[in-house]
């Protein structure tokens, strides 16, 4: 097969997915909003489904519990064998099913029910077993599969899964989910840490702070770059108020312009007045300058409120830091 035709494939892909997906946003109706007030409310969300549709069903549990949402997934046929104990009551059910009538899924309502539980169910056919034993139904109908056969669930697992994202993204803005919530739920994530732990937690200081002072020359300069390996050396006056810094960058364009750097001295060839950070900056206000700039940076000088330098900062201890 040419690779146009696969490229054809796939683009068709993507716009039967699409197609399903925009057909799906034309249903939406006030059952939305009933669902995401009785999930919000809820003690916990325990989702179940088969196959692929059970697949879906576990990342939108982790996506409501990421959010602070108590929620499980259930599998159907490990509840009727003992793990139905799991539901109690003020506990919603989210069922998906493509069909509306998986025997694993059939048989588990009634059980659902004898726990007080609510029951939501995201279904293909409206007329099925589940939209009709359901509180709350909602239409993940799709005309066609993208699989080219219309059997691979593709289309229907997707819309399935964009359901879920939207009841989760709704259910932040009904119970005010803010970014500190959330980053509490993400302590060793790079979320968490980029809105509670501060620049000055993590910089290059003291002895490990590549700094020279000015009217050096840039040999020196060249030797501290090596020596710290941080890729920069900042440049202060005697009382440590920052001037200038000076990266592998700069020293590259110097020697394109033809600066005898046996002589030349750092301040030449700094750059005055680059963009710094305070130490008291939290890491992902600093990431975000340092990543939405045409050209991105990839160290920062770090200085306090009378400008005197702290430390430096480079992109990788920021994303690292978060690891």
């Amino acid at each position: 097969m040419e690779n146009s035709e696969l490229l054809s494939e796939i683009k068709r892909t993507f716009k039967e997915e699409i197609n399903a997906l925009e057909a799906a946003y034309q249903r939406i109706d006030d059952s939305y909003t009933n669902a995401v007030e009785i999930i919000s409310k809820a003690n916990k969300i325990v989702l179940t489904g088969v196959g692929k549709s059970g697949l879906i069903a576990k990342k939108i549990a982790a996506t409501f519990s990421s959010i602070g949402i108590s929620s499980v997934f259930l599998h159907p046929v490990e509840a009727l064998h003992g793990d139905i104990g799991i539901v109690q009551k003020g506990d919603v059910a989210i069922l998906i099913s493509k069909s509306g009538g998986t025997k694993e899924l059939v048989k588990l309502v009634p059980y659902l029910k004898m726990q007080s539980a609510q029951i939501i169910s995201i279904v293909g056919n409206m007329n099925s077993f589940l939209a009709g034993n359901s509180d709350i139904v909602l239409d993940g109908s799709v005309k066609r599969e993208a699989c080219p056969h219309n059997l691979v669930p593709t289309s229907s697992t997707t819309v399935a899964l964009v359901i879920g994202d939207s009841l989760a993204v709704a259910a932040m803005k009904y119970r005010n989910v803010t970014i500190e919530n959330f980053a509490r739920l993400h302590p060793l994530g790079q979320i968490g840490r980029n809105i509670t732990v501060r620049i000055k937690d993590i910089m290059h200081k003291g002895t490990a702070m590549p700094v020279i002072k000015t009217g050096s020359k840039i040999l020196d300069a060249i030797l501290i770059i090596s020596e710290k390996g941080l890729g920069c050396v900042c440049v202060t006056d005697d009382n440590d108020n920052f001037l200038g810094l000076i990266t592998d960058g700069d020293l590259r364009r110097a020697l394109q312009k033809e600066i005898d750097i046996r002589d030349a001295m750092v301040d030449s060839v700094m750059t005055k007045n680059p963009i710094v950070c305070q130490e008291s900056a939290f890491l992902g206000e600093v990431l975000a300058i340092m990543e939405q700039r045409p050209s991105q940076l990839s160290v920062m000088p770090v200085v306090n409120s009378e400008n005197r330098l702290c430390g430096v900062v480079r992109i990788h201890d920021i994303i690292l830091s978060g690891v």
